[in-house]
């Protein structure tokens, strides 16, 4: 079975936080063909395992909408799984107000399926998804992030400038110094899935340490081929998400990926 664990082992020095190489920005419109590789595989992706109807909220990127995650989501409903995009309009601002929804909303699917709720974040939602957790880890069951700047370095983000005029330096960080140690994980199993051609977020700045977390909530990163526009529909990363998934509640364990989709998801090394 090939892993997809990180090798730490020679790894010494944090290089300084950048922003992506240009040329992956420039590719970025690569993600079309990502978009078509998903419909393609379409009937593929059916057949991965199923989920037993638990409830998954899918939170979008940066600028974006519920509209961008609706192929995932549909694919997550044929699954099994009870999938809904979040109740936010646009991810632009990062304030009071958006925390209040987040939480009424994660609060009423707890409610309503009675069981902890799996959160899935595309960029700067995953973000959101993983600090959403640290508040409420007793209603979250696992945290799945999609190219998402888990540092408090905005550096890692060619999107910086961009986030700024919206937010500000300091966004609204109300709820008792909330939205602070981003790369410190949530108290819950969660996974971060990341492309070293990544054109928006660096690659490095996605990159889970486990110094930071307990052993009893573990973390990983899978390493998959793919943009950072394309990453919400990308096969590769249907295949690892539906994999995180569908394991047992409580029983979870790190990814590797079966010999036929190995070659999906190449080691991940921090030595470049």
């Amino acid at each position: 079975m090939a892993s997809a664990a990180m090798d730490f082992s020679t790894s010494t020095d944090t290089p300084a936080a950048k922003p992506p190489n240009r040329f992956w920005t420039f590719a970025e419109g690569r993600a079309m063909f990502e978009l078509g590789a998903f419909y393609a595989s379409r009937p593929m992706l059916s057949t991965l395992p199923k989920g037993d109807g638990h409830s998954v909220l899918v939170m979008p990127g940066f600028m974006a909408s519920n509209s961008s995650t609706v192929p995932m989501r549909n694919l997550l409903s044929d699954l099994g799984y009870d999938a809904h995009g979040w109740d936010s309009g646009r991810n632009v601002r990062i304030n009071e107000e958006l925390i209040d929804r987040l939480e009424t909303q994660i609060s009423r699917v707890f409610r309503d399926s009675g069981r902890p709720v799996s959160l899935i974040g595309w960029s700067l939602g995953g973000v959101l998804a993983r600090e959403m957790a640290k508040m409420h880890p007793d209603k979250t069951r696992l945290v799945i992030s999609l190219g998402s700047p888990i540092t408090d370095d905005r550096n890692h983000t060619n999107a910086a400038r961009l986030f700024h005029f919206f937010n500000g330096d300091e966004p609204d960080r109300l709820r008792g110094g909330q939205f602070q140690g981003l790369d410190i994980a949530p108290p819950v199993p969660t996974t971060s899935i990341l492309t070293k051609t990544d054109g928006v977020v660096h690659w490095r700045g996605s990159v889970q340490c486990p110094k930071k977390t307990s052993s009893d909530h573990p973390t990983e990163n899978i390493q998959v081929y793919a943009s950072h526009c394309g990453l919400g529909v990308n096969p590769s990363v249907m295949i690892a998400m539906a994999d995180r998934l569908a394991q047992e509640e409580g029983e979870w364990m790190p990814f590797e990926a079966s010999p036929s989709y190995s070659w999906m998801f190449p080691k991940l090394s921090i030595d470049e």
